[in-house]
């Protein structure tokens, strides 16, 4: 009999029946993935050589794996099985065009579900750096994400203009816009969309996962009455920076040299008759008289509950989500990073597992700090991510099937 946690060898010797994925199934259990995969539709009748359990998995494998081929991220899942002699046959790793078009068959759908159910904010309260008087600092900005120069992705996708007057860069491009926990680095919310959608219409679109008790950061390219008024109506504060041109007369001044204003829409900009009360905080970085002028405008009016020189600190914790962006593009991803969907149902696929596979890290280093007693900030994702590669592939196995499918059945 095996060992609890021991796989064991069954006759057919199936891909699918021995992968090892150490953290990532830790992070996204065998049960949960199955469940999201049945509410998506996406369970088989038939057992395949690569079902939909075990294409969740290879998709997230492969972004944790970035830079590796299909065929060798198959064989990173399992080398450590079979280093520990859990089967006794030979195995066929299924061939890049097999995997190319499970995935294909699995789509986005059960991908952004499985982010929907997991990813949230990690932070507690005893977390170093993730609150701000009682309140949970979190931040929205977008990105985009370089895609294979195929002509499904361009079309779809679109490409952006180039700074030379070639008209065109050299690859189409994906748009995401994320809210993210400043103090852990966990994407909690995110859209992607062709490059000519706004990421304002994004950012609109992820405000539902904004609740009371968090501060929302955003840059000036953010700020408009709309936005703004769709943002505070979910009971969040905002903490936003607004563009130097922006007209916001003084109401009211405050004695720690911030002021009461209002903002309106630019159809209302004469009448003025709906405005939103704002605070307004100015401050400038840099050398005297040369510096950069800061203006901000926030939804916490009262300077004893939060004072104006704390709120042009704190504003400096909107570029906690900049790092986050760079953490998934240029260290998960790699160097030159270009996704490897050669087509849009694939590129969101992708682009939400990377998101998937970035907060499971960075919850196991919420965890780790905690033990610590340290800042998350203060640990390197780098470093991170090198001891779970390290471990993937020597860690506890699973059968990826659902325990109710027979071991007779036909391959795909």
């Amino acid at each position: 009999m095996p060992r609890p946690g021991q796989l064991k060898a069954v006759e057919s010797d199936r891909f699918s029946d021995r992968i090892a994925l150490g953290v990532l199934t830790r992070a996204f259990p065998p049960e949960l993935v199955d469940e999201v995969v049945a509410g998506c539709g996406r369970t088989e009748e038939r057992r395949r050589l690569l079902p939909a359990r075990v294409v969740m998995y290879f998709v997230l494998a492969m972004c944790l794996f970035s830079g590796q081929g299909y065929e060798e991220v198959g064989r990173l899942l399992t080398q450590g099985l079979e280093r520990e002699r859990r089967w006794s046959k030979t195995w066929r790793v299924p061939t890049s065009g097999a995997i190319g078009r499970a995935r294909l068959r699995l789509g986005a759908e059960p991908v952004k579900a499985l982010f929907a159910r997991v990813c949230r904010p990690v932070a507690v309260p005893a977390t170093m750096g993730a609150w701000f008087r009682g309140l949970r600092l979190v931040s929205v900005d977008g990105t985009t994400f370089d895609l294979p120069d195929t002509e499904a992705n361009a079309v779809f996708f679109g490409r952006p203009g180039t700074g030379r007057g070639q008209g065109r860069s050299a690859y189409p491009q994906a748009r995401a816009v994320a809210l993210v926990e400043c103090g852990t680095h966990a994407v909690f919310a995110a859209d992607v969309a062709p490059l000519a959608v706004h990421e304002t219409v994004l950012a609109r679109r992820l405000f539902p996962s904004l609740t009371r008790g968090m501060l929302l950061l955003a840059d000036r390219g953010f700020l408009g009455f709309d936005l703004w008024q769709a943002a505070a109506a979910t009971g969040a504060d905002l903490l936003w920076r607004v563009r130097s041109n922006a007209v916001l007369p003084m109401v009211t001044a405050l004695p720690d040299g911030s002021y009461l204003s209002e903002i309106v829409a630019a159809r209302d900009k004469n009448r003025r008759a709906d405005p939103a009360p704002v605070r307004v905080i100015e401050y400038t970085l840099g050398p005297r008289g040369e510096g950069t002028v800061y203006r901000l405008v926030t939804t916490l009016l009262d300077p004893a509950t939060a004072p104006a020189r704390e709120l042009a600190a704190l504003y400096a914790e909107r570029w906690e989500i900049e790092t986050t962006l760079d953490e998934i593009k240029t260290h998960l991803g790699g160097p030159r990073f270009v996704l490897r969907s050669q087509h849009p149902a694939g590129v969101e696929q992708e682009i939400f597992a990377f998101l998937l596979v970035h907060h499971a890290l960075r919850d196991l280093m919420h965890q780790a700090a905690q033990l610590e007693r340290e800042d998350p900030d203060r640990m390197s994702f780098t470093r991170t991510l090198r001891v779970v590669r390290r471990q993937t592939t020597s860690q506890a196995g699973l059968s990826p099937l659902p325990a109710h499918q027979g071991a007779d059945a036909d391959p795909a």
